[in-house]
């Protein structure tokens, strides 16, 4: 890869940690151009890492992809570099965090170990491997070094979110995230509300926890302080307040189960 590769950083650990990581990659790889996707992912959550991954990099430049939301660190799980089969290189945890990614991209071409001791940094910490491992890796790929010297060939864990239950009137979907709104993201798409409940025209009222939920196309079609159920840019369904947080409204948050029903006239 030419020294001017696009890197991209991504993790749960916020800003000043993240900026650290993007001093090691300028140090290594001076004229790499380095942008922070994001460093609030929620702290340890895997999936929204993961789902975040999958849903940005297609739409960033082909480069060097590094992320870090790795609540294992310092344990048995490995550190890896991917070839993804669009030409990009993925750094991180192997803990299913960029499974979804790497299929987004094409699908995984090559997995290796980051192993080779001198493509990390001279002192390895048990605590920070953003800094010590994923970082330095990126810089070294951004120069061009070959993905096969960092160490042996691995096969790259994948990411397994709940699946959703259907039944005839109802569906039940794991909340995978909340978004910065409060929105609550589903591991369902609208074919599984057609499975549970036929054919559903935009319009159409669920009940959930004995609130009334309009299958709608966007906020704009409820009022301020409504609840809706819509399809977000991802293609998974989404629970969200106009204006508001759905997280508060339904006391609800991340890992929680919801059942979507009929409405009772």
């Amino acid at each position: 890869m030419a020294d001017s590769v696009f890197v991209s950083l991504t993790t749960d650990f916020g800003a000043a940690y993240t900026g650290i990581m993007a001093g090691v990659v300028a140090r290594i790889a001076p004229a790499a151009r380095v942008q922070v996707l994001s460093d609030e992912v929620t702290p340890y959550a895997v999936v929204e890492g993961a789902m975040l991954l999958a849903q940005a990099l297609p739409y960033l430049p082909v480069g060097v992809h590094v992320a870090v939301v790795d609540p294992g660190v310092g344990t048995a799980r490995l550190p890896v570099g991917v070839r993804t089969g669009r030409g990009d290189l993925l750094v991180g945890p192997d803990n299913g965090l960029l499974a979804q990614a790497a299929e987004a991209l094409g699908g995984a071409a090559e997995v290796r170990v980051l192993a080779e001791p001198r493509l990390r940094l001279p002192e390895l910490s048990g605590t920070f491997h953003g800094r010590d491992v994923f970082a330095p890796a990126a810089g070294h790929l951004a120069c061009g070094v070959p993905l096969a010297e960092f160490g042996p060939p691995a096969s790259l864990l994948p990411l397994s979110p709940p699946e959703p239950d259907v039944s005839p009137g109802s569906l039940t979907a794991t909340a995978l995230y909340a978004d910065s709104f409060g929105s609550l993201v589903l591991g369902a798409r609208p074919p599984d509300l057609a499975d549970a409940f036929g054919p559903l025209p935009y319009g159409s009222v669920l009940d959930l926890d004995g609130i009334a939920v309009p299958w709608v196309e966007t906020y704009g079609d409820v009022p301020v302080g409504a609840p809706l159920l819509f399809k977000d840019s991802s293609g998974l369904l989404a629970l969200a307040v106009n204006q508001g947080s759905a997280v508060r409204e339904f006391s609800r948050k991340a890992g929680a189960r919801l059942v979507l029903r009929e409405a009772v006239p």
